[in-house]
This record gives structure tokens, C-alpha cells and sequence, in this order.
């Protein structure tokens, strides 16, 4: 494959930097526009995609490691879902939700009830905008049944949930917040069950049990002025890829029934088969009164979210005043090809037995990172689904800047999280790509270690 666009990748970093603000970026660290490519974080212009491939404007190919922030699910250009957007596309390309309606939000509607056991499908166009209905949609209800004084919310330490101003305050990592703390109504955080955390002899189990403990404790005293519990089931994904226990989401569903609370499972980055199960939530076996998903839902080729919820939430908006309606709107919300996507996206996970493949996959795929497991500055090596992780003691001063340029020498992209090395590849990785993979993800490694003494990370309680 060949790239389709022509040009140097300096020509197009220049141009990008004179015109483009990239996101989750401190743009500095590219370099300036007419200045050499910074070393630490350099700029790829891609111009095409195929599989788990992204290819360069040079031709250069690289292993899309993390699925493009987790979006992608069944490699770039799918021949399926490619189809089911050019044949919608000649039918309706976009139409205010408001008034109207058609075919794929509908069935998208029916079907995303169908796998979850919610319904009434609220819908955006990111994560962030779907945690910022939930929590939106959470409030109004408890003001519609005559409790406007539940108005608050509760999340987890380390928790991530997205970057609007709702958002950010049930997010609870520094970077993205601090700065905006003025402007953020900041949510209470309670005890991770990271299992990471365990003490002593404790199982995984033991550190979710204690979590709920600390939960409880906090509904018990706050109750009545909390609308939600928001978590992020089995994994929080952007503190770490931090695992849990399905136990402490069981514990976690009693005590919001048994004190009144909402619980929203934030699935934006953990549904469609990322952990095992469709939803993560789903090893619990519980059923949450909110839902949020974005990210895979269209396979991770467009734009969308949707918030699904219960029978008597909505039932609690159902009324002659307009004001006690849900009175959010997004100009694309439901957009059709976005939907059409999706359901072209559910289509592919039906028909392919995705999720029984994916456990032969992933055993394909724990085999050739087995050295990365056992290496020596490796702790914690984790895995759920398709989600890896490993924490790296003694990993020098930006580690993840570091770290993803040695990566995409070799062809890969991999972007740690602090000092925790991950992949979140697409679910089409044969015997060679996963061997690239798990090779080059190593060779990576040893490299940034290679190249600078041990800092900020240069002892094994650094890590949680």
C-alpha cells in the first residue's frame, strides 16, 4: 500500500503547526513551524489508513497500537462499514434530530436497548459530551421528583471522564483540571479499587471490597445531596489503565439502590469488546441506571455518543411543562451516517463472533509479549480483553515522550501513560502484527531506558 498524498512529513509538520492546535499537546514540544522536528515528540503527517495500519505521507507504515485513543476497533477502512457509510451518504447525509427523525437513529436506538437492557438513547458526538448528559439527565431527575437539593456527584480517585466543564469535575487527574478548578464545580472522590492498591496478601477482590467500603461510608453521610456515582467499569483507562475487580461494581450497584444514587458506568473507552464482554459492566451482572459510550461505537470511524438510560428516569421528564424536559441539544446529534455507522459496527460483531474470536486473539497476542511481561523493569504486567498494560520502574524523566518516539522508529504507535506502557490495538491482529507488535513495543523499551538514568520513576513505590 502506497501513501496517497504526496509531500515530506517536514513540509507537512510545518504547515500543521502554522495552522493546526493539536489536542492534549503542549505544542512546544514539536518545535517551531520553520525550526528542526523536536526529538522527544515528533509530528507524522498520515495520509492514508488500512487494518491496523496508519501510512505516512512518505510511505512509512506504523502499527496503530492504541486503536487511534481507543476508537478503532475493526482496522482503519473496514470494507463493511466503508459500504454502509457510502450507501447512506446517497440517502440522507444529516438532519436536525429535533422534530425528526429516520431510520438508523432508530434502529441504532433499538438495537444499542436490545444489548443493554436501557433504553431511550440520548445522543452527542464525543465522551465527554456524554458524560456531561449523564450527569445533566441525573440532576433534572432528582429535580423533576422534588429533590432539586441532589445536585452533586461522586467518582473515583484517578477517575477520567472527559474534558468539558462537567466533565472535569468528576475527572480527577491534575493536569486536565488544575488549571480550570475556578471554573469547575468539583465532584468528591472516594477510594480506587486499582488493584494495584492491594496490601498485604490482598486479592484483588480484597481491594474492591475495601474501595465499597469507603464508598459506602461517604453515600451513608451524603446521600441526599448526591445524584450519581460515575465509575469507569474494570478499567480507568487514563490514570494508568488501572484494573478492578468486577466485584466492586456489584458492591458499588447496592449501595446506590440501598441510598438513592444514580450509578452511571462511563463504557466510552471500555465498551464494544475492549475488556471480554460487550460492556465491561456486564462481568458484574448488574444494570446501571446510566450508560455512556462513544469511541468504538462506530468502529472508530466517526464522530458519536449516546447516553441510553431507564424506563423511570425517563418517565420523570415525560410531561406537559416544557421545563421539565430535557432541554440539551447538539446540532449533530443522531447524525445518520455516524449511526449507520454503528449499526454497520454491531453488524460486523454478530456476524464475525467477534467477541469469542477475540479470546483466541488475545491469547495469540499474550504470547509474543510474553518477554515484555517478564522483563526486569516491568511490574504489574495486566490484561484484560484486549487491553494491556505494564508499569515500568525506573523509567527516566518523560518517559512517554521518550518511550513513543523509539516506537514509531519501529514502526508502532504506543503512547504511555506516565510510567505505564499500554496497547489497545485494533481486533484484527494476526501472528505478524502482533509479533511487530510485541517486538517492536520491546525493543522500544529497552531503548528509552537505554538513553537516560533512571528519575522521576527510579523507585517501585513511585508506582501505585
Amino acid at each position: 500500500m502506497t501513501a496517497t498524498l504526496t509531500g515530506s512529513n517536514d513540509a507537512w509538520r510545518a504547515r500543521s503547526l502554522r495552522a493546526v492546535w493539536h489536542p492534549c499537546t503542549q505544542m512546544k514540544a514539536h518545535g517551531a513551524p520553520d525550526g528542526p522536528q523536536a526529538d522527544s515528540t515528533p509530528l507524522i503527517a498520515i495520509a492514508s489508513a488500512e487494518g491496523p495500519w496508519l501510512v505516512d505521507v512518505e510511505g512509512r507504515r506504523y502499527l496503530d497500537g492504541i486503536s487511534s485513543w481507543w476508537t478503532n476497533l475493526f482496522g482503519h477502512g473496514h470494507p463493511a462499514i466503508r459500504s454502509a457509510l457510502v450507501d447512506q451518504l446517497s440517502r440522507l447525509d444529516h438532519t436536525m434530530l429535533a422534530g425528526l427523525t429516520h431510520a438508523p437513529v432508530v434502529e441504532l436506538s433499538e438495537r444499542l436497548a436490545a444489548l443493554t437492557g436501557l433504553g431511550h438513547a440520548f445522543y452527542a458526538s464525543d465522551g465527554a459530551s456524554a458524560t456531561e448528559i449523564a450527569l445533566k439527565m441525573s440532576a433534572h431527575y432528582w429535580r423533576n421528583a422534588g429533590k432539586p437539593g441532589k445536585n452533586r456527584f461522586v467518582a473515583l480517585q484517578g477517575g477520567y471522564h472527559g474534558e468539558t466543564a462537567g466533565a472535569l469535575g468528576v475527572t480527577d487527574i491534575a493536569i486536565f483540571r488544575e488549571a480550570y478548578a475556578p471554573l469547575v464545580r468539583l465532584s468528591t472522590t472516594v477510594a480506587s479499587p486499582d488493584a494495584r492498591g492491594a496490601r498485604g496478601g490482598e486479592s484483588a477482590a480484597d481491594v474492591a471490597h475495601r474501595a465499597a467500603r469507603d464508598l459506602g461510608a461517604w453515600l451513608a453521610e451524603h446521600h441526599e445531596e448526591t445524584a450519581a456515582f460515575i465509575v469507569e467499569p474494570l478499567v480507568q483507562c487514563a490514570t494508568g489503565m488501572a484494573m478492578h475487580d468486577p466485584a466492586y461494581l456489584r458492591e458499588a450497584r447496592a449501595l446506590c439502590s440501598a441510598f438513592g444514587v444514580h450509578l452511571v458506568v462511563d463504557e466510552i473507552a471500555v465498551g464494544f469488546g475492549r475488556t471480554g464482554t460487550m460492556f465491561a459492566h456486564q462481568q458484574a451482572g448488574i444494570r446501571p441506571d446510566f450508560i455512556c459510550l462513544s469511541k468504538g461505537l462506530t468502529g472508530g470511524t466517526l464522530p458519536l455518543a449516546a447516553v441510553l438510560t431507564t424506563d423511570a428516569v425517563y418517565d420523570a421528564f415525560y410531561d406537559d411543562d416544557a421545563a421539565r424536559g430535557f432541554l440539551h441539544s447538539h446540532s449533530y446529534t443522531g447524525n445518520p451516517l455516524a449511526c449507520r455507522a454503528a449499526l454497520a459496527t454491531l453488524d460486523i460483531f454478530e456476524r464475525e463472533n467477534v467477541l469469542a474470536v477475540n479470546v483466541e486473539r488475545a491469547g495469540m497476542v499474550d504470547g509474543f509479549l510474553a518477554p515484555l511481561h517478564a522483563h526486569e523493569r516491568v511490574r504489574n504486567a495486566r490484561r484484560l480483553g484486549m487491553i494491556w498494560a505494564w508499569d515500568i520502574v525506573g523509567a527516566p524523566a518523560n518517559f512517554a515522550r521518550r518511550y513513543a518516539r523509539h516506537a514509531l522508529d519501529r514502526g508502532l504507535l504506543l503512547r504511555p501513560i506516565g510510567a505505564t506502557l499500554y496497547a489497545m490495538p485494533p481486533y484484527v491482529l494476526e501472528d505478524d502484527t502482533a509479533r511487530h507488535l510485541a517486538d517492536g513495543a520491546l525493543a522500544a523499551l529497552e531503548a528509552t531506558l537505554a538513553e537516560a538514568e533512571p528519575s522521576l520513576f527510579d523507585d517501585e513505590k513511585a508506582l501505585p
